[in-house]
């Protein structure tokens, strides 16, 4: 039985930062963001939008009502939880209208969650095979302002719909799984803001990649002409580069041609929004499939990493007919419809998140187009719409 992607949707908020802008507000060479770094644009998150807002709105995406007829769970992955008890997933839940009989529950290893909630969600398919799961990535980065990590943010959900006989990517055993204790990344409870050791961070990632897919080499006896294409989680673009280097490094055969410009297709939308932290691998699968012409039949690796840290490498099938069930033309236009804030709006945006308060808040949606939305807090609640 095939288990694996059956659906994909993303959504981000309506307004977006020029990256041009920032480095002319920072003093810095734009060319350090725009190649040094890899990013164009990142997305800005309003305070009436979160984790909640943004994964109901790519979820809705892609449920059917077929779906909601056959759905068992819904996993949030996040590193931006709203709650230290409550999983976002309920939130989720009651914003779309699902039925009271639906699992829901929030996972956490800083980006690699994601790929953890697909593995546990294909476990409960194989006992349960007429059965859906809907796994949510989504996250909104957040480094501070003025800060070495200040390129990297942005924010978004990717929301998958995972089954039996799926429509997108069939995904193959084995896969493999890797993890260390390193402080590379980290956010206290208590902190909005993440902290990071950017040089050291790259390093890990780089080495873990080349661990996990070693070991899967091994494993199956694969090469890398055995894929069309390596996917990347990508807090920027150029980190899927230096990975993808490492292996290959003088390469410059048929097959590493291939693997570089399918890179650079699955870049595309990650330079437009910025880091998406749980989500930003699957963004990048979604920018592969939206951005060239691929055939039944090809395989595709993915390589998951999430600080702390934690790595898996793993690879799927694509199907027939994949760019039917893969909301690209949605997602372009969410993305060409953005509004482009100036620096000072942005920093007024940033500092304006309602973080950690138990103060009753009210916020102004008029100027958020969004269907969903925060309102604000109550009695220390967050009150949704």
């Amino acid at each position: 039985m095939q288990i694996g992607i059956d659906k994909l949707g993303f959504d981000t908020t309506p307004l977006y930062l020029d990256l041009n802008d920032l480095a002319k507000a920072r003093d810095v060479d734009p060319n350090k963001y725009l190649i040094g770094i890899g990013q164009a644009k990142q997305a800005v998150i309003p305070p009436t939008q979160d984790i909640v807002t943004m994964g109901a709105s790519a979820a809705e995406q892609i449920l059917t009502e077929t779906d909601r007829e056959h759905l068992s769970t819904v996993i949030v992955a996040t590193e931006s939880g709203i709650d230290n008890s409550k999983a976002a997933a309920i939130y989720i839940k009651h914003l779309l209208k699902l039925n009271d009989y639906v699992r829901t529950i929030e996972m956490k290893e800083a980006c690699y969650a994601g790929t953890a909630a697909i593995q546990f969600a294909r476990g409960l398919i194989s006992l349960h095979p007429d059965e859906k799961v809907l796994v949510i990535t989504a996250d909104i980065a957040r480094y501070g302002l003025n800060t070495s990590g200040e390129v990297t943010q942005g924010g978004g959900a990717v929301a998958m719909m995972i089954s039996a006989n799926p429509h997108v990517l069939a995904i193959e055993d084995p896969s493999v799984s890797y993890s260390q204790d390193i402080m590379d990344f980290w956010r206290p409870l208590y902190a909005t803001d993440a902290l990071v050791d950017g040089k050291y961070s790259t390093n890990v990632y780089i080495d873990f990649f080349k661990a996990t897919l070693e070991r899967y080499q091994q494993k199956t006896n694969r090469k890398l002409e055995d894929f069309t294409a390596l996917v990347f989680h990508l807090p920027f673009t150029k980190m899927g580069k230096k990975a993808l280097e490492a292996v290959l490094q003088d390469r410059d055969d048929d097959t590493a041609a291939r693997l570089r410009a399918n890179l650079t297709h699955s870049q595309k939308l990650n330079r437009e929004v910025g880091n998406l932290y749980t989500g930003s691998l699957y963004l990048s699968l979604i920018s592969l499939l939206v951005n060239t012409d691929l055939t039944a039949g090809q395989r595709i690796g993915l390589f998951s990493y999430g600080s702390g840290a934690e790595g898996e490498f793993y690879a799927g099938i694509l199907q027939p007919d994949y760019q039917k069930y893969v909301a690209g033309d949605t997602i372009k236009t969410l993305l060409h419809k953005r509004s482009k804030v100036t620096v000072a709006e942005y920093e007024r945006l940033f500092n304006q998140q309602l973080g950690f308060t138990k103060a009753d808040t009210k916020l102004d949606v008029a100027a958020d187009s969004s269907k969903y939305v925060l309102v604000g807090i109550k009695d220390q609640q967050r009150i949704y719409k």
